[in-house]
C-alpha cells in the first residue's frame, strides 16, 4: 500500500475520532471537486449574441469552435460507478443571446478530494460507458436534435441566418443538417430517464415537456402544461402569458417504477397565491397529465427553486434559494429540503422540512482550501442535486458562465459537493438498480445509431 496514502488515512482517522461528537449531529463536506469556468468542449462557435451583458466578463465570449460546458441545471447517475451526466440549460440564460448554444448532456467522472486524498479536478468521460477521456468530445455527449420534424414550430436549423435575421452570421452547417436543438429553441432546466430507457426534459419557454431516445433524438412534439403560458410559447399568438419569463420547468422527479413525472414550476402561475409553485403529475404511458395537483410553498427568504429528486413515491428533494451572494450583498438563502405529497395542508401545500443549508456545512479538512472548517455555496444558482445513498447527496451548482459574482467577480466555477447528511433520507437501491438496467438499454440504442 502507498506509504502516503496510509499515512494521509491515519492522520483523518485520528482527526475524525478527535473531533467532537456533536459533528455526527450536523451535514459535512465529505467530497468537493472543482471544474474551471472556461471548460469547454467540440461544437460550433457560440456566445456570438452574449453582448455586454455579463460586464467585465464579456470579453471571454464568443468561444470559437468550441461549446461551454457549463451552465448545469441537471444530473443523473453515469453509465458507471463514479460518472455522472449533467445537463447545461440553454447557454446563456435568455433565448435572444443562445441561438448557438447547443443543447446537450454530458458524462463527467468527478476526482473528489476528500480526508484520504483525491485531486478536486474533474474529467470527461465517454457518454456510453463512463470510460476516461483527455477532452470533452463528441464521445463525451449527446446533442439534441429533431432529424423528424417532431415540433410544431420552426427552430434555428429551419432559418439560414440566426434568429432568421439576415444581419446575422449563419446557422452553423452541423446545426443546419443534423436539426439540433439550441438555447434559442428550449431552455431545458430538468431531465429523467423513464423506464422504457427514453429522457423526458423540462424547460422553460412553454413551458414543454420533450421527449427523446437515448441518443438525445426527439420522438414526438412538445407537450404543453394545460393552461399556462411563458412569454416565450411560440402558440401564444398575442395572448397574455400567465407565467413570468423563465419560471417554467425548473425541477421534475420520476417515480420508483419510472412511469410518472412530477414537474415543479420555478414561478407562480397568476392567479395562484403568492410564492406558491405547482407541481402536476404526468404519465409516461399515456403521455398527458393526470390531472393530480399540488403546491409548493417558497419560504419567506426564498424566491426560485433549482431542481426536485424523488426518495420515495412521494417524498422529494427540492432545493430553494435566493438571488444573493458571496459579493453580491444581501444574505445568500441555499437550501435543500425534503416534501411529501401525502401531507398537504388546508390551502393545498405540501409538508417541508430543511434537510441542508448550503450555507452553513460543517468542513473539518478544509477540503476546498479556503481556509474556513465551515463551507459555503454562495452562488446565484444551485440546480442539481443527486441522493447518492441514503447518507450522502451530491450537489452542483449553475454557474452561468461567463458570468460571475458567486464567490468573487470572475467567472463562477463549478463546484461538485458530497454532502453526509445528519439525518439520513430513504434508501434510493430502487432507484440505482433501475439505472443500472436503463444505462444498457441507453447503451445498445446508442450503437444502433453509430452503427
Amino acid at each position: 500500500m502507498n506509504k502516503t496514502w496510509t499515512m494521509r488515512a491515519l492522520a483523518a482517522a485520528a482527526a475524525l475520532a478527535a473531533a467532537p461528537a456533536a459533528m455526527a449531529d450536523v451535514n459535512t463536506l465529505e467530497g468537493w471537486a472543482m471544474m474551471p469556468a472556461a471548460t469547454t468542449a467540440t461544437g460550433p462557435t457560440t456566445g456570438q449574441f452574449g453582448g455586454t451583458g455579463f460586464g467585465a466578463n464579456s470579453g471571454l465570449l464568443p468561444l470559437i469552435n468550441a461549446q461551454s460546458v457549463q451552465g448545469f441545471s441537471a444530473i443523473l447517475n453515469g453509465p458507471a460507478a463514479g460518472t455522472y451526466r449533467l445537463m447545461p440549460d440553454n447557454g446563456f440564460g435568455a433565448q435572444g443571446n443562445s441561438a448557438d448554444a447547443l443543447l446537450r448532456m454530458y458524462t463527467l467522472r468527478p476526482d473528489f478530494k476528500t480526508a484520504f486524498g483525491g485531486s478536486g479536478t474533474v474529467a470527461a468521460a465517454r457518454y456510453d460507458n463512463g470510460a476516461a477521456l483527455p477532452a470533452f468530445t463528441a464521445p463525451s455527449y449527446i446533442t439534441l436534435a429533431d432529424p423528424d420534424h417532431k415540433l410544431g414550430f420552426a427552430i434555428q436549423a429551419d432559418f439560414s441566418h440566426y434568429y432568421n435575421n439576415a444581419a446575422n452570421p449563419l446557422v452553423d452547417a452541423s446545426i443546419t443538417s443534423g436539426r439540433l436543438l439550441t438555447g434559442a429553441d428550449f431552455d431545458i432546466e430538468s431531465v429523467r430517464k423513464d423506464k422504457n430507457g427514453h429522457l423526458w426534459f423540462g424547460e422553460e419557454f412553454g413551458p414543454f415537456l420533450l421527449k427523446t431516445d437515448a441518443t438525445g433524438k426527439l420522438l414526438r412534439s412538445e407537450i404543453s402544461l394545460p393552461g399556462v403560458k411563458a412569454p416565450q410559447n411560440p402558440y401564444l399568438g398575442g395572448g397574455t402569458p400567465n407565467l413570468g419569463s423563465s419560471r417554467g420547468f425548473e425541477g421534475m422527479a420520476i417515480n420508483r417504477a419510472g412511469d410518472t413525472l412530477y414537474t415543479l414550476l420555478e414561478g407562480t402561475v397568476a392567479g395562484d397565491p403568492a410564492k406558491s409553485l405547482r407541481i402536476n403529475a404526468f404519465s409516461v404511458d399515456t403521455e398527458s397529465y393526470t390531472g393530480q395537483q399540488w403546491r409548493y410553498k417558497l419560504d419567506a427568504d426564498g424566491t426560485n427553486i433549482g431542481d426536485m429528486t424523488a426518495i420515495s413515491d412521494h417524498e422529494f428533494l427540492v432545493i430553494e434559494r435566493n438571488g444573493a451572494t458571496a459579493t453580491g450583498g444581501g444574505t445568500p438563502f441555499k437550501k435543500i429540503f425534503r416534501i411529501d405529497l401525502n401531507q398537504v395542508d388546508s390551502f393545498g401545500y405540501v409538508a417541508k422540512r430543511e434537510v441542508v443549508d448550503l450555507m452553513n456545512i460543517a468542513d473539518p479538512h478544509d477540503l476546498n482550501g479556503d481556509g474556513s472548517a465551515t463551507f459555503t455555496f454562495p452562488y446565484v444558482t444551485i440546480e442539481d442535486v443527486l441522493v447518492l445513498d441514503k447518507n450522502t447527496l451530491l450537489v452542483v451548482n449553475d454557474n452561468n458562465f461567463p458570468g460571475g459574482g458567486g464567490r468573487s467577480a470572475a467567472p463562477d466555477a463549478t463546484e461538485f459537493l458530497k454532502i453526509h447528511l445528519a439525518s439520513p433520507v430513504p434508501e434510493p437501491s430502487t432507484w440505482a438498480q433501475m439505472a443500472g438496467g436503463l444505462a444498457l438499454v441507453g447503451f445498445v440504442a446508442l450503437r444502433r445509431r453509430n452503427a
